[in-house]
């Protein structure tokens, strides 16, 4: 966080008492808090954006005023020294709207539950696919017609279990 001398040259502030009021408001609302020491820290608020409720995707209908608030880290992110992001090449995944260029949330884990999204290493290379299993043999299922399911012939090591994808438009 900028020191209230930062703030100042920042928000174009003549005195720190204006910053000191600023910093105060920040402190009600949970923006930011406090440590021991005094100095500012930002609370998971400060990084939060509002959540507006839900939208139709069929009929319109008016959009809601603001409920809450939902910080992306906390909401995608159970295990954050788990977790990764790796951007997706290619196309075998464009049926679970997994796009190339898209970003997806890995949390590491070396099993999987049958037809989740996973990054696999199937005969020493690695591929983002669906885990598929019967309870005797696994492979990777693409979401693509294009593509056909991939059967290990040595070894099919799971890597990570997809949490979510990031998209900009």
């Amino acid at each position: 966080m900028p020191t209230y001398t930062e703030m100042m040259q920042l928000f174009g502030y003549k005195s720190k008492n204006a910053v000191a009021r600023l910093v105060e408001k920040m402190l009600a609302a949970g923006i930011v808090t406090k440590d021991k020491l005094g100095k500012l820290l930002p609370t998971s608020m400060f990084d939060s954006l509002p959540l507006l409720g839900s939208v139709k995707a069929g009929f319109p209908s008016a959009v809601d005023e603001v409920f809450e608030t939902l910080n992306l880290e906390q909401y995608l992110i159970k295990k954050k020294g788990e977790t990764y992001m790796v951007e997706v090449d290619g196309e075998s995944m464009i049926d679970a709207h997994i796009e190339d260029g898209d970003i997806v949330i890995a949390e590491r884990s070396t099993t999987a539950r049958d037809r989740q999204i996973v990054i696999a290493q199937i005969d020493g290379e690695h591929t983002l696919k669906y885990f598929r299993t019967d309870g005797k043999k696994s492979w990777l299922e693409p979401a693509n017609k294009k593509f056909k399911p991939m059967h290990p012939k040595h070894d099919l090591i799971i890597v990570a279990v997809i949490k979510g994808v990031i998209r900009k438009y």
